[in-house]
């Protein structure tokens, strides 16, 4: 076990004193209500003059339910049976898929990076172990699909809050993330004499060697540390009473990961697929990448279904697909990802790097499980996955691909909805004639970025070519899904 140590110079006095007990209480009165329902000491006033503030539902929280004035200060807020606790207020969304999951809005910011201050620290005495090692998180449900201005926080409900300790095998992954990061910043300013132009790489160099944090915005603005998404997510599921999954193995570093990765792919490298199936004894007549994430978890070890069950891969954002080549080693097909958030799109106030596109495509761990046709079939159609042969695991796109191949989609399909471009394009044969869909309509499709364009494209998804539920700029639409051509 870890020996956790406590904060030297800072007394009571300095910070906001509570009882668990009367804390607890206290915290079980509001939820269920409003942001502007919990406001009694009427926080939202200052709204009115300042209509785009940030931090607006800590505020409520700080200062109209736990009644203690504005604290910036780079302690931990509040101190809990005389423990130092850091309180955190953060957002819940609605999953696009099921609106009745709630999933992080964002990441969690932790404390300020600090690269002259940080060389100097150790990870148990950092200013960023202290943020984390006892944390009151509450969080609200940002009940909209657009972006809101400060006032309209009032209407977000509280939905519930966790005195949440990270238990001994995220320490370790936490503090691994955080040294990944001092030394780098060390190494930094040993090397180069102008090292302040450098720091830029601290964002985009680590980031594939980071599990469960990252840093933002990048430099020259001063970054700060995050908790991911995904580690958002799944401290949220376990305030909620989920039970994951915890596979038989200790996972630190994305180095390890890999190595676990290989050392599994050369024991089932070059079955096929039925006789993988048969190998991990995973209840299945026949294997098809409709349950193939699931056989992948078997091969780890694991009984869950899903990778968000397990976790380390849910902390992790681990996202499971499976791709085939042909005999030759070429694509056989394309890759479908996350649906299009058109709100998010269509909001002005969005960038890309504060997008769900981009936080699933740059903080998203992908392992894709590689299989190969053994022989060219003489239908034209593809071979059964049990009869394909197993190669090994890849794992996620490199900053490049996100930010000129992602980056380019998503600006071409924001173009064309702000600038009123969206048409709908009726697919003809070679002698122009419109081409008929089963049903007898006529088959069309919006002007997104085709396969033929760029390595990420869109496609429409569903059962029925009657059934567009989507309308954009008077365009009607199946759901959208982003798709990496099988090339890449």
């Amino acid at each position: 076990m870890y020996k956790r140590k406590r904060l030297g110079m800072i007394t009571m006095a300095e910070m906001h004193p509570f009882r668990k007990k009367d804390l607890y209480q206290r915290l079980m009165a509001y939820v269920g209500m409003t942001l502007g329902e919990a406001d009694t000491n009427n926080v939202f006033t200052k709204t009115i003059k300042f209509p785009k503030i940030t931090g607006i539902a800590g505020d409520v929280v700080e200062q109209s339910i736990l009644g203690y004035p504005p604290d910036s200060d780079q302690r931990p807020d509040l101190i809990v049976d005389n423990v130092p606790t850091e309180l955190k207020v953060t957002g819940l969304k609605r999953r696009k898929s099921n609106p009745a999951i709630f999933e992080a809005k964002e990441p969690m910011s932790i404390t300020a990076v600090s690269p002259n201050k940080i060389v100097d620290e150790e990870f148990f005495s950092s200013h960023f172990w202290q943020k984390l090692e006892h944390m009151l998180i509450v969080y609200y449900l940002y009940d909209s699909e657009t972006t809101v201005k400060a006032a309209d926080y009032a209407y977000f409900p509280i939905k519930g809050f966790d005195f949440h300790e990270f238990n001994d095998d995220d320490i370790e992954i936490l503090k691994n993330d955080w040294t990944i990061v001092r030394d780098f910043i060390d190494m930094l300013q040993q090397k180069y004499p102008n090292y302040e132009k450098h720091y830029p790489r601290i964002s985009s160099e680590l980031r594939p060697d980071l599990l469960y944090i990252d840093t933002a915005p990048k430099w020259p603005h001063a970054p700060r540390f995050r908790l991911k998404r995904s580690v958002v997510t799944t401290l949220w599921e376990e305030c909620c009473g989920k039970q994951h999954e915890k596979l038989d193995f200790d996972i630190v570093t994305y180095e390890e990961f890999d190595r676990l990765c290989h050392r599994i792919a050369e024991y089932y490298r070059y079955m096929t697929g039925e006789k993988i199936l048969d190998s991990v004894g995973y209840p299945a007549r026949r294997i098809s990448k409709s349950i193939m994430e699931s056989v992948v978890i078997s091969m780890f070890g694991g009984t869950s279904k899903k990778m968000a069950d397990i976790e380390i891969f849910s902390k992790m954002g681990l996202v499971s697909k499976t791709i085939v080549l042909n005999c030759n080693g070429f694509r056989t097909e394309d890759t479908k990802f996350i649906p299009v958030d058109f709100d998010e799109i269509m909001d002005i106030s969005v960038s890309f790097e504060n997008s769900t596109c981009y936080d699933y495509f740059y903080n998203g761990t992908f392992l894709f499980s590689i299989f190969r046709e053994p022989y060219k079939p003489k239908t034209g159609k593809s071979v059964p996955l049990s009869e394909c042969e197993f190669l090994g695991f890849k794992r996620s796109f490199d900053n490049q691909f996100v930010e000129i191949e992602v980056r380019k989609t998503w600006d071409r399909i924001r173009h064309l909805i702000w600038y009123n471009e969206l048409i709908d394009v009726i697919e003809r044969k070679k002698d122009g004639t419109p081409i008929i869909n089963p049903c007898g309509t006529i088959k069309s499709a919006p002007n997104f970025p085709k396969a033929s364009e760029g390595e990420v494209f869109l496609r429409g998804t569903s059962t029925d070519s009657l059934y567009k539920p989507i309308c954009i700029n008077g365009v009607n639409m199946t759901f959208q899904n982003y798709w990496v051509r099988g090339a890449y």
